[in-house]
């Protein structure tokens, strides 16, 4: 048996007081979505522990089966490896972020999603500037910093403090003196930069400095296929997604035009996944960022549109490919939060061995209200549906 999973980045959220309290995947138009719903069993995804921070990575890892509590180092080590950035023993990897910030406060997270040409330009500046940390650009605001035998810091993930004070969250711990330096030395190079110059002039956001995050040292992960049997694939835009493939020994393929933004690539994204599944993949995990950009946006009308955009790539996958469909987000991002919750998140299985249960269509509600899943820990779900 073949098997497809399409996450949806974040596209679970919360009833919307100006929209008739309903939300995006209920305001959606998403007719393939929806039979995936009818036509198969659905329920309830815990993709994260209450004890841990709700980011992609803990969750995607628990979907793919790595238990967070025993293989999770940090996000900026998953991103570094799929990177293929050097990693020596005792070295630890930071997410860097290329962030707005105004009077104090965090404005833009990503810089006004600043190309990733852009934010090689800056990296290289601040390398010549500040040589005793290792700076590589990645796509668009998403980064990496190498910390060469560091100690570890904490910090915050950028997104969750979009309009508040940055004081507070600035890193703390062992690294953080260096950090906070080359966070200075960023915003003296970055103040008078071509780039931000250029971007000034066009009307957008420009990266007044860097935001180093959720560092880590090499995870060690079992591969895939030792753990399941199956030969696994991934398809994304974004180097999280890759670096927990490197870790677990899947097939990276990266897709022409998927960007990690709403513009991204859906149907080619769509048609990768059917290729690799009627080829030598047995699973494929299919990645779109879009709906969680649109989350962190708060912008309701974008969020309904990737959804829907994200459809349509989905019936080519419902009409291309026989074996199971599972559909699901990897957490909630709610427009009104901006951020990521802990919520459970909806989810659904059609395909040879699921009887279909009495859920209509795909949404928070009827999934939790008629799934015959119930709720289930993430961690346990692609060994539950393989067995089945």
């Amino acid at each position: 048996m073949k098997y497809i999973l399409i996450l949806a980045d974040g596209a679970a959220d919360e009833p919307l007081a100006d929209r008739g309290g309903k939300t995006p995947l209920e305001l959606a138009a998403k007719p393939n979505m929806d039979k995936i719903a009818k036509c198969g069993r659905c329920g309830m995804l815990q993709t994260v522990d209450r004890s841990l921070t709700p980011g992609s990575d803990v969750a995607n890892m628990s979907i793919m089966g790595y238990d967070p509590m025993k293989y999770y180092s940090g996000r900026g080590a998953l991103e570094a490896l799929s990177m293929g950035v050097p990693f020596p023993e005792g070295d630890w990897a930071y997410r860097c972020n290329l962030v707005t910030i105004e009077d104090g406060k965090m404005k833009d997270f990503s810089a006004g999603h600043i190309t990733s040409e852009e934010g090689a330009a800056l990296f290289a500046s601040l390398q010549e500037k500040f040589p005793a940390l290792s700076f590589y650009p990645g796509v668009s605001y998403r980064n990496i910093i190498m910390f060469p035998k560091a100690n570890g810091s904490e910090s915050f993930p950028p997104h969750d403090i979009v309009g508040e004070d940055i004081a507070q969250y600035l890193p703390k711990g062992p690294d953080a003196e260096v950090l906070l330096a080359a966070m200075r030395c960023a915003e003296e190079v970055f103040r008078d930069h071509p780039v931000n110059k250029a971007r000034i002039a066009a009307g957008k956001a420009p990266a007044t400095t860097i935001w180093p995050w959720s560092g880590g040292k090499k995870p060690e992960m079992p591969a895939f296929e030792d753990l399941y049997g199956k030969k696994g694939a991934v398809i994304s835009a974004v180097d999280l997604l890759f670096g927990i493939a490197a870790c677990a020994k899947m097939q990276i393929i990266k897709v022409e035009g998927a960007t990690g933004f709403l513009d991204t690539n859906f149907m080619g994204k769509a048609k990768a996944a059917v290729d690799a599944a009627n080829g030598d993949a047995d699973f494929v995990y299919l990645h779109v960022e879009a709906t969680d950009e649109a989350g962190h946006m708060g912008s309701a009308e974008e969020k309904i549109r990737a959804i829907e955009n994200l459809d349509k790539a989905v019936g080519y996958i419902l009409e291309h490919f026989d074996g199971v469909v599972l559909l699901m987000p990897d957490h909630p991002t709610p427009i009104v939060k901006k951020t990521h919750t802990h919520d459970p998140v909806p989810f659904a299985v059609m395909g040879p061995g699921f009887e279909a249960d009495d859920c209509q269509c795909y949404s928070e509600k009827e999934c939790r209200e008629k799934g015959a899943f119930g709720t289930v820990k993430a961690v346990s779900l692609l060994k539950m549906v393989f067995e089945n």
